[in-house]
């Protein structure tokens, strides 16, 4: 009689839980629940509807390899088509059943003698599995700063990832606070019906343009009817984005040359030389996100708008005032603020052996094995974990290759009847030794405060190679690293 697989607890329904629900099913492994704590599914690209949301990597790396979609209406796709996308691989590939929605996850308790995780609702249910998994990502818990007296402003304000669209901006006065990836995206869009844009700058960013379009019905009849060149413009995609990555490690060549195109691509449409040496950043390219638009500087350039660079002093009842007493009223403050990035799976407590905490673990900082697995809590994976994040290339690549790894591991503990499979913490703390190592020498650790960096400073979220380096390395899984316990 062949093992049953192991139950199966998949928390988030962005592209990592479908992913792996996904690739379960293809392997005819059907005992798994996807937890979605809202309403429906998409994870950042569900949250994110504010005008002009869009990814910012070429669409056709945007999706999976197993389902390339060949009709996408841009070369850079809208947040609404990425989000039909989702839906399109739920339906095709049979993961409806699997999801339950309104399960938002409040913790999660191992039992080491059963070999199992108790995971807790936040309705008080308690659902039991042999595996868990977090595809809960880093990008769906806003971050607001604290901004002195922000709840003394009288007028409209939210977070770009909580848009009140039954707010009219239209001819209004409006503050923007921030102007990272979020804000270069909607600036543009709401620039062309407010009355008065103020857009407050802490910090320059670097920003290469996007070359956007629409693809032609040619193009797209081509890659419906040519997979293979559909597949290889994916693959050229993926190679060029991947030979960005010297840019990161100190390559001068590559800095300077990515560095220049930058700035000659700003001062070809900003002419104002002040708002020029505004617009240039601090620190070397590739130190923190690089930005990529085709719209933001046209958007500046426009007479409604206006960069204010004089930091905040205080909000008061009817706007803003900065250090230097200048007083900006505004009707409505749209925060471009960005996200809580650094506090991987807050606020659910995941609790392993011996009632051990991840937040006891992560108190100085977050870190995992290949952003996989942790020791002292078997069975539990994480997508998109501490240190998998990219500056240069897809993160569904990343998100691939932890689906198959993890894939792996479920039909090894099925294969081998174990209770469990529990990382070494030797293995764990040689990764991360190593791991930060190579750190220590890339543009993210000369440059200071990014949402790469935990406020102690340590990267938390970045990989420190390549693409192509992470799948040699997770292709398969070293299980001389892991505690195998039998049943």
């Amino acid at each position: 009689m062949s093992t049953p697989a192991p139950r199966i607890v998949i928390i988030g329904s962005g592209f990592s839980g479908l992913c792996l629900g996904i690739q379960l099913r293809q392997r005819g492994i059907k005992s798994f629940t996807i937890l979605e704590k809202s309403d429906r599914l998409g994870g950042t690209w569900r949250d994110n509807v504010y005008p002009g949301a869009a990814c910012d990597l070429p669409s056709m790396a945007y999706c999976f390899s197993f389902e390339q979609k060949t009709d996408w209406s841009r070369k850079w796709s809208p947040q609404p088509e990425i989000l039909a996308y989702m839906d399109h691989c739920v339906e095709k590939y049979g993961l409806a059943p699997h999801l339950r929605f309104g399960a938002g996850v409040e913790g999660a308790r191992f039992d080491a003698d059963a070999g199992v995780w108790h995971v807790r609702l936040e309705d008080g249910e308690e659902i039991e599995a042999e595996v868990l998994v977090s595809g809960v990502g880093q990008l769906h818990r806003p971050y607001v700063p604290p901004l002195p007296g922000l709840d003394r402003f009288a007028g409209e304000c939210f977070h770009s990832a909580r848009w009140n669209h039954e707010f009219d901006l239209t001819g209004k006065r409006v503050a923007v606070v921030g102007n990272a990836a979020s804000a270069i995206q909607f600036i543009p869009e709401i620039a062309k019906q407010v009355e008065k844009l103020f857009v407050f700058q802490r910090s320059a960013n670097w920003m290469l343009p996007r070359g956007d379009r629409a693809f032609t019905d040619g193009e797209k009849r081509r890659f419906s009817r040519w997979p293979l060149w559909a597949r290889l413009y994916r693959w050229f995609i993926w190679a060029r984005q991947e030979l960005m990555f010297p840019m990161f490690i100190g390559s001068e060549r590559a800095g300077r040359k990515a560095s220049q195109l930058a700035l000659d691509s700003m001062r070809q449409v900003i002419h104002d030389p002040k708002l020029q040496d505004a617009l240039v950043p601090d620190y070397p390219i590739g130190g923190k996100r690089i930005l990529i638009s085709d719209d933001y500087y046209p958007a500046l350039e426009r007479d409604n708008v206006q960069v204010v660079t004089e930091s905040i002093d205080t909000f008061t009842e009817t706007g803003i005032r900065t250090r230097d007493g200048a007083a900006h009223d505004v009707d409505a403050v749209i925060l471009g603020t960005g996200f809580e990035t650094n506090d991987f799976l807050a606020p659910m407590e995941i609790e392993g052996r011996d009632s051990v905490t991840l937040g006891e673990v992560w108190s100085e900082g977050a870190r995992a094995y290949f952003g996989l697995t942790v020791a002292g809590f078997p069975n539990f994976f994480m997508m998109y974990g501490p240190n998998t994040n990219l500056g240069h290339n897809s993160i569904i690549f990343m998100i691939e290759c932890q689906t198959s790894y993890i894939v792996q591991c479920v039909e090894a503990i099925r294969a081998r009847r174990l209770k469990y499979l529990d990382l070494r913490s030797e293995a764990m703390t040689r990764f991360n030794n190593k791991l930060r190592g190579e750190l220590d020498r890339t543009a993210w650790a000369k440059t200071g405060k990014s949402w790469y960096k935990n406020e102690a400073g340590v990267i938390t979220n970045n990989w420190s190679g390549t693409t192509a380096r992470y799948w040699w390395q997770t292709r398969r899984p070293v299980f001389a690293d892991y505690d195998q316990v039998s049943r």
